[in-house]
Formats: C-alpha cells, sequence, structure tokens
C-alpha cells in the first residue's frame, strides 16, 4: 500500500503533507514554491510509493467554489499531465489556515514563527489529509 499525499495549493508556494506508509498518520512534509511543485511531487513519487494525492479544494460558506481554483485548476491539470497515472482527489479545505493557525497557537509557537506562511501551508496540508484519512475512516 502506498502512501497519500496532499497539496495546499497556493499561488506563491504549496504546503505538502503524506501519510505513513499504513496511512494511519499525515505529517507535514514540506514547502514548495509553486512553480517548482510538478518537479518536487515526481521526484517524490519516483522515490516512494504514492497511490494518490489529495488537493485542498477552497469553498465559500454556501459550498461554491472559490476565486482560487482559477489557478488552482491550471496547475491541478499540469500535475495530472506529469502524472497521468495517478489519482488526484479534490478535497474540501475550508477554514484549514484558520485551524492551522489555532493549532500553532495550541502549541505554543512563537508570534514571529506563526508568522511564516510556509508553515501555515505544510500545516494546513497536514489537516487536509487528516481529515481526509477521517473522512474514509467510515466509508468502508
Amino acid at each position: 500500500m502506498g502512501r497519500l499525499l496532499s497539496i495546499d495549493y497556493g499561488r506563491r508556494r504549496c504546503g505538502i503533507a503524506v501519510t505513513d506508509t499504513l496511512r494511519i498518520v499525515a505529517s507535514g512534509l514540506t514547502t514548495v514554491d509553486t512553480p517548482k511543485l510538478v518537479d518536487f511531487i515526481k521526484n517524490y513519487v519516483a522515490r516512494e510509493p504514492v497511490d494518490a494525492i489529495i488537493v485542498g479544494h477552497p469553498t465559500t460558506l454556501r459550498g461554491e467554489e472559490s476565486d482560487s481554483m482559477r489557478y488552482i485548476r491550471p496547475g491541478i491539470g499540469q500535475l495530472r499531465k506529469a502524472l497521468p497515472d495517478m489519482e488526484i482527489i479534490f478535497f474540501d479545505e475550508r477554514f484549514t489556515s484558520a485551524i492551522a493557525h489555532r493549532a500553532m497557537i495550541d502549541g505554543g509557537m512563537k508570534k514571529m514563527a506563526r508568522r511564516d506562511k510556509a508553515i501555515v501551508d505544510e500545516i494546513s496540508a497536514t489537516i487536509i489529509l487528516n481529515d481526509y484519512l477521517q473522512s474514509r475512516q467510515y466509508n468502508i
């Protein structure tokens, strides 16, 4: 069984998280500049078995796609071209940045460290992946 990988896609950078090989827990992997995302993912998938990529799907409170999808969709399209056999799944990411900030505060992270948006993106990717794992737990 391969890992699951998640992406919190952003204009400037993308947070990335992965599961362990048993898909029990997700943990942050890194943050990558958006223009380098496809190469990073291709290299990672060449080294590690990955069964699917979960991409944060930004939606409004009404459940409609947010404006961010206009730059996410082409970026993920490039990823689909580079990895045509890889399953890519969009998963609701509402409130992940707010939850990430709250987790940083609750974890005792200093104010200066919390300003590092790369850390927020990586934590957001981890939250997306953990939420995805929990949603699958009850869909057996």
